[in-house]
């Protein structure tokens, strides 16, 4: 049975991916931000449990991927009870707004972190399992902000365009490794992204993607033919961008 790696499961969009692939007859490995006491939080924990049905494994782990020294042995803990994926979607992330000029050098450092640091140390992580098993594919999720300008934006903009970055070059290296690598540019989507307390907006979340809508785009890359790859799907509401 096939198993996919999920970031920022708990909630939003990595949520209704769990549900999507566990639908689908994947097994799970789900991680989000821990407790205080670095265990997975209760909305993980409840998650887990509802998707745990017949002979489905669903393995969970608190890692926090702002933390850089986290993720390395987070990661080598959970990926060693046995499971291992054959899909990864590097769904986690954070948002940002406020002018360039002002913004704080940590939460700079912290979005940087979040958006496409623990990306790539999440594809540091899985990549010699895809490279034994000679073949895997590897979901980033990005947005279309990496490839338009939005003012108050700019820091996110620029952290998914790292992103998108990040993926080609993967792309070309892993290649010969048998491991594909898909991004899933998305427009605005409505997740609990727009209720932190880091972004500003206004936007008509009525008019935005449904998570349900997104769950079911990564389940059309995941389940493309091995000799086939959907480099780059863009996915948008059909009012455009808000």
């Amino acid at each position: 049975m096939a198993a996919v790696l999920i970031t920022g499961a708990s909630r939003g969009i990595g949520a209704a991916a769990a549900k999507a692939f566990a639908a689908a007859g994947y097994d799970l490995l789900l991680l989000s931000r821990p407790t205080a006491e670095g265990k997975p939080g209760p909305e993980l924990e409840a998650l887990a449990a509802s998707l745990r049905q017949g002979d489905r494994r669903v393995e969970i782990a608190g890692i926090d991927l702002a933390d850089s020294a986290a993720i390395a042995p987070g990661l080598a803990e959970l990926l060693g009870r046995g499971l291992l994926p054959s899909v990864v979607i590097n769904n986690a992330g954070a948002a940002y707004t406020g002018a360039l000029a002002e913004m704080p050098l940590d939460q700079w450092q912290w979005l940087l972190q979040l958006n496409v640091t623990a990306v790539f140390q999440v594809c540091q992580a899985v990549l010699p399992l895809l490279r034994s098993a000679g073949e895997g594919l590897i979901i980033n999720v990005s947005s279309h902000a990496a490839h338009k300008t939005f003012p108050d934006w700019g820091a996110y903009a620029t952290t998914k365009a790292a992103k998108v970055c990040l993926s080609r070059h993967l792309a070309a290296e892993e290649r010969a490794h048998g491991i594909r690598v898909s991004t899933l540019t998305l427009g605005a989507v409505n997740t609990p992204l727009w209720d932190t307390e880091t972004v500003h907006s206004d936007f008509d979340r009525r008019a935005m993607l449904e998570v349900g809508q997104v769950a079911d785009a990564l389940l059309v890359l995941a389940q493309q033919p091995a000799n086939q790859v959907v480099e780059d799907l863009t996915l948008m509401p059909a009012a455009g961008a808000l």
